[in-house]
Formats: C-alpha cells, sequence, structure tokens
C-alpha cells in the first residue's frame, strides 16, 4: 500500500492481509515534512491498516514529534489512530507527553488529539501537567506549537515549594502555562489577566 511522505520499517514475514485489513508486527513508521525534514515517528508492537478508510490502529505506543529534524515532544499511550489521510492522530488510554528540551516536564491525559497540519494538540480526560514548579489538573486542555498549555476551568494547581505539600488551590478561570518561560497565568473573559506567576 502507498501513504504519502511514509517510510515504513517492519520485521519479515509478519503482515497477514485479512481482506481490507493489514496485520502488522514491529512497525516503525516515520513522516517527513515535504522540504524533507522528519515530522513525527510512531513505533508499535502491533498495528492494523485499513484499507478502505486510509487509517492505522497501533498498540502500545511511542510517538516522537519532531521540530526542525529534532525531537520535541516523547508520547506513549495504550492505543493510538492516524487517519484523514495522515493529518488527525489519536491517542486513548495513560497518555503521557513528555517534554525534551524542558527536564521533568509531563503531561497526562486519558485522551490526546493532534491536529498536524495546524500543529494543535487537544487534551481531554483527568489532565495533569507536573514539573519541578508546578501541579495543573484540569477536563480539558489544548496545547499550541508555541509551548503554551491552555487548561480549562476549572483548574486545579499547586505551586510547589521546598516542603512540597500537596495542597491544592482551585482557580475558577482558564490556566495558562508557557513551558518556554516557565510562567503561570490565570485569565476569564472579562479579565485579559488576573494573575501571573513566574518561576
Amino acid at each position: 500500500f502507498i501513504v504519502p511522505f511514509l517510510i515504513i520499517g517492519c520485521s519479515p514475514n509478519v503482515i497477514e492481509e485479512k481482506d481490507a485489513t493489514k496485520e502488522i508486527n514491529s512497525l516503525d513508521l516515520n513522516i517527513f515534512n515535504k522540504n524533507g525534514t522528519k515530522k513525527y515517528s510512531i513505533t508499535s508492537p502491533y498495528s492494523i491498516y485499513d484499507n478502505f478508510k486510509n487509517k492505522f490502529q497501533f498498540q502500545k505506543t511511542t510517538i516522537n514529534i519532531f521540530q526542525e529534524d529534532k525531537p520535541k515532544y516523547i508520547i506513549n499511550s495504550d492505543e493510538s489512530f492516524l487517519s484523514d489521510n495522515n493529518k488527525v492522530l489519536e491517542l486513548k488510554g495513560n497518555v503521557k507527553l513528555k517534554t525534551i528540551n524542558q527536564d521533568e516536564d509531563y503531561l497526562f491525559a486519558d485522551n490526546f488529539i493532534w491536529n498536524i497540519d495546524e500543529s494543535n494538540y487537544l487534551l481531554t480526560g483527568n489532565i495533569r501537567f507536573e514539573n519541578k514548579n508546578v501541579i495543573l489538573k484540569s477536563g480539558k486542555a489544548k496545547m499550541a506549537s508555541d509551548n503554551i498549555i491552555e487548561f480549562f476551568n476549572p483548574v486545579k494547581y499547586i505551586i510547589k515549594d521546598d516542603n512540597n505539600e500537596k495542597r491544592y488551590e482551585t482557580n475558577s478561570e482558564n490556566a495558562y502555562y508557557d513551558i518556554n518561560k516557565e510562567s503561570l497565568s490565570f485569565s476569564s473573559k472579562s479579565k485579559r489577566v488576573s494573575s501571573k506567576i513566574y518561576f
């Protein structure tokens, strides 16, 4: 089968055709930008490709997202789906995102949807972001390519201190965490910025 801008590596003699689907063991899939730079890679011990729907289903997925040919994020999940002509990547179950450039920055969720052309990331269900400075929790969050995560209200958060206390505060406004600047701010429709914290 042919999928644009893909390079697929898999172990020999492990592909079984069943009607409209192909089962693949030990899949390594690389997708490139039109200029030849790597956009993202997917590894999975077991996957299924649907010919009719042009859709991949991956189990126990590890995904590397690249920027300027360098890894930016590493994401793990129980399963994932690549669809819409490689434009939408959806991860489900125990999603864990780790940033490469920042130490100990982790983002957890039940579900993660990446609109690949727009470089937007939508997370839903039991969102938790944690690093050395802060813990943030909400039911929904968005992350853009500029490394700013928007957490939708209500937001529970902990500002870590030397005592490492685990008492959550709740804010009814949306929270914005800038990974690059290590800053946290809260805003609402009525107030552009109500508070801002730098670490």
